[in-house]
Parts: C-alpha cells; sequence; structure tokens
C-alpha cells in the first residue's frame, strides 16, 4: 500500500443541515485534497485539541490517549486505507513493546487522537484517487479556509459553534463602549467559567474572541 502523508486543511459545517461537518485533509507534498464527512462531536473534539482547549476532566479521546500510554503503547500514526460504500475506514497504528498492532478505527476518532498525539496522518493512495480532489496552486489561498477560527468569518463562526454571546441584564443600546481592557478582562472570566462548566464549544468561541482582541493594535 502506497501512503500519502495529509495534514488538515479545514474544517467547516456542511451544508446538509443534519449537523455533520466536513473535515478537509490535504496533501502535505502535492495539490490533491480530501473531504470527509464527521459527526459534531468528533469535530469539537478535533477542533479544541487543535485550539489548544485543555477541558478539566478528560474526553473520551483524551481518555483514549491516556490509556494508550497507561498501557505502555506509542500511536506512531494513523492510516485512512479503505473506502468501501461511500464510508471510509482508518487504522490506528501502535507501538507496543516494538511490536506493531493495528486496530480498526473511525477516520474521525483516529484523526482526532492523532491531533491530541501530533503524529502523522496518511491516506492510502488509492483512497485519495478515487474520492480525493486536485486544487490548482495559485488559487488555493481564496478558496481554502484556515482550521484557525480566528481567521473564519464572525458569523459563520457563530454558528459552527451554535453559540450567542452574553449579554449584560441591564445592557442598553446607548451604553457607552467599554475599553478594550475591560472587554479581555470579562472574557478571561466568561472564558474559564464555560472551562469549569465544560462548555467547550462556547469556550472555543470566547477564546477566538479573546485572540482577536489582543492581536488589535500589535
Amino acid at each position: 500500500m502506497e501512503k500519502i502523508q495529509v495534514e488538515i486543511a479545514g474544517l467547516h459545517q456542511a451544508p446538509t443541515g443534519t449537523g455533520a461537518y466536513a473535515l478537509i485533509l490535504k496533501e502535505s507534498h502535492g495539490n490533491r485534497r480530501l473531504p470527509i464527512i464527521i459527526g459534531a462531536f468528533e469535530a469539537q473534539s478535533i477542533a479544541m485539541a487543535i485550539d489548544g482547549i485543555k477541558p478539566p476532566r478528560p474526553l473520551t479521546h483524551d481518555l483514549m490517549i491516556n490509556l494508550i500510554e497507561a498501557l505502555g503503547a506509542t500511536l506512531v500514526e494513523i492510516i485512512i486505507d479503505e473506502l468501501r460504500d461511500n464510508t471510509f475506514y482508518a487504522k490506528l497504528i501502535l507501538d507496543i513493546s516494538s511490536m506493531t498492532q493495528e486496530i480498526d478505527s473511525r477516520p474521525s476518532d483516529a484523526i482526532a487522537l492523532s491531533v491530541r498525539y501530533k503524529c502523522p496522518i496518511f491516506v492510502n493512495e488509492l483512497v485519495l484517487r478515487e474520492a480525493g480532489f486536485e486544487i490548482d496552486p495559485e488559487i488555493e489561498k481564496s478558496i481554502e479556509k484556515s482550521i484557525d477560527y480566528e481567521e473564519e468569518d464572525e458569523e459563520e463562526d457563530k454558528e459552527i459553534f451554535n453559540y450567542k454571546e452574553p449579554k449584560e441584564k441591564n445592557e442598553e443600546k446607548s451604553s457607552p463602549p467599554r475599553s478594550k481592557e475591560s472587554r479581555i478582562s470579562q472574557l478571561q472570566a466568561q472564558l474559564k467559567e464555560a472551562i469549569e462548566k465544560e462548555e467547550y464549544e462556547r469556550a472555543a468561541k470566547i477564546r477566538d474572541e479573546l485572540k482577536k482582541l489582543n492581536s488589535e493594535g500589535n
């Protein structure tokens, strides 16, 4: 099997209205892209790991990493190796006592683990050839969205994270604008509260807004 290394290029809400997300993988040394439809939970888990959001208690994929390490194993790589009946299949490649062990996995779970473990992602050349598409590098920047939600459109962000910015109870339209320092302080408090309550979708949106505020004027 010829393996092609890929990277995460984007994560967007699918236009199907079902709550699914499109995970876009890009060829590391080429112009091909591979879209994979994944569930909202897996999309949130991948986004949190990329954004560096650490929950106070381990989520499912964090727990799986803890179990792998507790058993003395190492996640070497993950491979999306098959496409059958429009369904992608993947494998976790583990090193256990210098022996290689392959474990079947859904691609979404495998990628969520690879992001946490920082191990490479590969795709079978036959799968990439069948389900992938090639993009012109000259126009790539104009149509490819970054996985960094800081660069996403603000309204699209709110749709992805299903987040509504909290309002002050007594806030009036005519109230004077708050200072940047005051807004940052408020957002930091909201971020801490969201993480403590395990409201991770809300925490991701607040964290991105803090990034934007901190970068203003730099």
